[in-house]
């Protein structure tokens, strides 16, 4: 239970970090600290335990390859954000997410 409440602290950190720089000068940054490994770190703590550390290898190809509906995400934010809303864009850029992130997960369980 107490990993748990750890897990949360580690969240709810990344969280107030990323307001925080939201608010300042170097509002930029914000957008690199979802970059920390915080959840990967816990994900990966947990697959080593569960499965060994085969599944902990498959679990950070697996991340890399995560990286592509994250850039497409990106991407769709910075084509639209001056295009149209910034709910609108972002919206957008969410549906794209999701779209390309089940076409690797697809394509990920039909390669393994």
């Amino acid at each position: 239970m107490l990993s748990l409440f750890f897990k949360c602290l580690l969240g709810a950190l990344a969280v107030l970090i990323i307001a925080l720089f939201s608010r300042s000068k170097i509002y930029y940054i914000a957008g690199l600290v979802p970059l920390f490994p915080t959840f990967a770190l816990i994900a990966h703590v947990i697959v080593v335990q569960e499965q060994g550390t085969e599944a902990l290898r498959k679990t950070a190809l697996f991340g890399l390859w995560s990286l592509i509906p994250y850039a497409m995400y990106l991407l769709t934010v910075y084509l639209l954000a001056t295009k149209m809303t910034a709910w609108g864009s972002l919206s957008i850029a969410t549906v794209i997410w999701i779209i390309t992130a089940a076409i690797l997960v697809y394509i990920w369980q039909l390669t393994q």
